[in-house]
């Protein structure tokens, strides 16, 4: 928690000199907090490095597939010079990607893990799927994330604003 809790300072002092008045003081205790109740829930005071960034990538404001490609990277594996993602790296990924709606009541079961993670691998005969299957597996909006590209969608529209007036 301590090197995420410094990680998190650093990130933070670099947005507000580059966005000067549009990051919160407070926004690496916040976001601290957030991973720490997202992911040390007993209290040990010890929280995965790769599951924080995941979570904070999947609550970037980046797009859905920068945020895919992104997931992909840091649970793949290298073989035969190939980036892979396999069976038991899926299921950890759709685990700590599901901590993030549990905190607020959304939860998901084991069981849908596993059968997001059959899903994706529905005719593969690999160990492992390359990032293509991966990110047209995504982009088919499997149940168990759906939360976040519904999130994404809700934070692209805060902006947007119509001309039309009602009478």
């Amino acid at each position: 928690v301590q090197q995420i809790s410094g990680m998190l300072m650093k990130l933070f002092q670099r947005a507000r000199l580059e966005k000067p008045g549009q990051v919160d003081p407070r926004a690496a205790e916040f976001t601290l907090s957030l991973l720490v109740a997202v992911y040390d829930r007993s209290g040990t005071g010890y929280v995965k490095a790769r599951s924080a960034a995941v979570a904070l990538i999947a609550l970037s404001g980046d797009t859905l597939l920068a945020k895919y490609r992104a997931f992909f990277r840091f649970y793949a594996v290298l073989r035969e010079k190939m980036a892979l993602i396999t069976r038991s790296a899926l299921r950890s990924l759709l685990t700590d990607l599901n901590q993030i709606p549990a905190i607020v009541g959304e939860s998901c079961t084991q069981s849908s893990v596993e059968i997001a993670a059959h899903d994706c691998f529905h005719g593969v005969l690999n160990s492992a799927i390359d990032e293509e299957k991966f990110l047209s597996w995504l982009r088919s909006e499997p149940a168990v994330l759906l939360w976040l590209p519904t999130c994404y969608r809700l934070s692209a529209t805060e902006m947007v604003s119509h001309q039309a007036r009602c009478r």
